[in-house]
């Protein structure tokens, strides 16, 4: 028994030995990256956008290096979990194991195919990447063989993807909503994705008696959140039970909420925080965000939708899209220019909490008595529906001044009090993607284990097998990197590992929903298997809440860089 803990123990180091030379030829593209991007010791935006292709590989390597880092943290955990630490490799480090490998492998790959743009010598290489106690790691980890091994095991097992490691607290979270995704929300996903129907009231009331729309509010207001500490993990841990019941019925649900309630607790006024987040943490009013225009999206700055000054508030005009849950929503919480002159750039926005009534269905109108209107029309979608997106449009529609954000000081800060309210959005998009993943996974291994070919199940093959040992090891480390950026928010820290974590989830939700389809065959192209919802729902996690393309450039490797200086100024 102590022989096993020993070679466990002994992989896990070689595990990390590898990863760290992987850091080191990193470090040299970034401190590359750096060389070519700094304007009087200042990154400078048009010079990073000149190295678009290495500042994307590079964001993207870094995102599948700390995730590495991540789930081997977390199979070492497990050991110190289990009541036989001397027994042989865990499930968990079977996955860390595999999954680090076959990132090492990627970031190589990547580095490897123009080493020069990346300012990486072949003698760097030869010590880092090309060493060969680093390709021995990854040659063992990734033969067929013992891949092949880890997809048994996992078939075996029903399809578990190893301990959630949570505290006593979020596990009781994750078991309630986990209920209420099988027992209410399944039942219900199939019809209202086929149908393209609103979220029935079953959902939403079941969700509110949960206390669901709280979860980002603190006690003091009627929330569920402590009022001295955050609780990401909870949002997360809910968010992804919800996911795995459907993404566009009931995980993004409380998506909206929490948007508005970070922005109001960032920058509204007493007397806004005391009546709207007490109404939001009742669900009544529901909420929608409306940032995004025709446009413009990721470039706030250059907003087009306007609020003019007039008796008493602010006749709003313009157009918004991408306003999901804009239709049955009674408040929406949108982005504005107060400030005409355009040179302000984004310290001319400011944000308004736009009341109306809650519209069912594709459409809406709404006149108000003094002559103002707002109506909206759903983008039909290949997926996430249930939620249903708007194209929203404002003809001088009158907001009152209370419902100025942060009241006459708020005035021009809405970029900021927009950072703030999505400053959750990235993490719990990631725990979207896991909970998506999860379900498609849980359907691929039923479905191996069910359907037979030449008179064997497909479970049985190889490649199915290893098809999934990869999605489990993917799964694994997905999650375990959510969790871990959460608890680092929690500590309020992690915004850069946010950003990479959403990046990286969404990119892996995309391809684990695909080989859960190619699993299922034919039968996965067909509407009545979920896996084709799945799929085409997991398209999207790569697009909102910051495409992976702005996350890569504007985000990572620009804090990558930035983080660089830093270091050789002290240096």
């Amino acid at each position: 028994m102590a022989e096993w803990s020993q070679e466990a123990e002994a992989l896990m180091q070689r595990a990390r030995r590898a990863l760290a030379a992987t850091e080191q030829a990193l470090h040299t593209a970034v401190a590359s990256l750096r060389e070519h991007t700094l304007d009087n010791a200042r990154v400078s935006s048009e010079k990073l956008d000149q190295h678009q292709l290495v500042s994307y590989d590079i964001a993207h390597s870094a995102a599948e290096a700390a995730a590495s880092w991540f789930v081997l943290d977390y199979a070492e955990s497990v050991r110190d979990h289990i009541s036989d630490p001397g027994r042989g490799l865990t499930l968990e480090e079977r996955c860390a194991l595999i999954f680090t490998a076959e990132a090492i492998e990627a970031i190589r790959a990547r580095l490897e195919l123009r080493p020069a743009d990346y300012g990486i010598s072949r003698e760097k290489l030869s010590t880092t990447l090309d060493s060969e106690s680093l390709q021995q790691f990854c040659v063992e980890q990734l033969a067929a063989v013992r891949v092949a091994e880890l997809g048994r095991l996992v078939l075996d097992l029903g399809g578990q993807t190893g301990s959630y490691l949570l505290d006593e607290d979020h596990e009781m979270m994750r078991a309630s909503f986990r209920k209420f995704a099988t027992d209410v929300v399944m039942p219900l996903a199939e019809e209202i994705h086929r149908q393209d129907l609103d979220i029935p009231d079953e959902i939403i009331r079941g969700l509110i008696e949960l206390g669901c729309f709280g979860l980002s509010i603190p006690e003091r207001y009627g929330g569920l959140q402590s009022d001295d500490q955050e609780d990401n993990m909870g949002m997360i841990v809910v968010t992804e039970e919800l996911s795995r019941g459907s993404l566009g019925a009931a995980g993004s649900l409380i998506t909206r909420p929490e948007i508005l309630a970070r922005a109001l607790l960032a920058g509204g006024t007493d007397a806004q925080k005391e009546k709207w987040l007490p109404m939001l943490a009742a669900g009544d009013p529901l909420c929608a965000v409306a940032v995004t225009e025709p446009n413009f999206g990721s470039d706030v700055a250059g907003m087009k939708c306007r609020a003019t000054k007039t008796d008493g508030g602010w006749l709003l005009n313009g157009a918004k899209t991408w306003c999901t849950f804009g239709g049955k929503a009674g408040v929406l919480l949108v982005l504005a220019r107060t400030n005409p002159n355009p040179a302000l750039g984004h310290r001319g926005l400011s944000m308004l909490m736009v009341e109306k009534p809650s519209f069912s269905g594709h459409a809406f109108e709404h006149r108000q008595a003094q002559g103002g209107a707002i109506s909206g029309r759903a983008i039909a979608t290949i997926g996430y529906r249930g939620m249903h997106s708007f194209d929203v449009f404002f003809d001088n529609y009158f907001v009152p001044d209370e419902n100025l954000l942060g009241g006459p000081e708020g005035e021009g800060k809405g970029f900021y009090f927009t950072m703030a309210g999505f400053s959750g959005g990235r993490i719990q998009t990631a725990a979207r993607a896991v909970g998506l993943m999860q379900a498609a996974f849980e359907r691929a291994v039923a479905y191996a284990n069910e359907r037979s070919v030449f008179g064997r199940p497909i479970g049985a093959y190889q490649l199915t097998q290893i098809k999934l040992a990869r999605m489990a090891a993917h799964l694994l480390t997905c999650r375990q990197f959510t969790y871990g950026v959460g608890r680092l928010m929690d500590r309020g820290k992690g915004d850069v590992e946010a950003s990479m974590v959403k990046f990286f989830s969404g990119k892996t939700a995309e391809w684990l929903t695909r080989e859960a389809m190619q699993i299922h065959g034919g039968m996965g192209y067909a509407e009545e298997t979920a896996v084709s919802r799945h799929f085409l729902d997991a398209r999207v996690l790569s697009i909102f809440e910051g495409t992976e393309e702005i996350l890569a450039l504007k985000v990572i490797a620009r804090s990558l860089v930035e983080k660089a200086s830093v270091t050789q100024q002290v240096n």
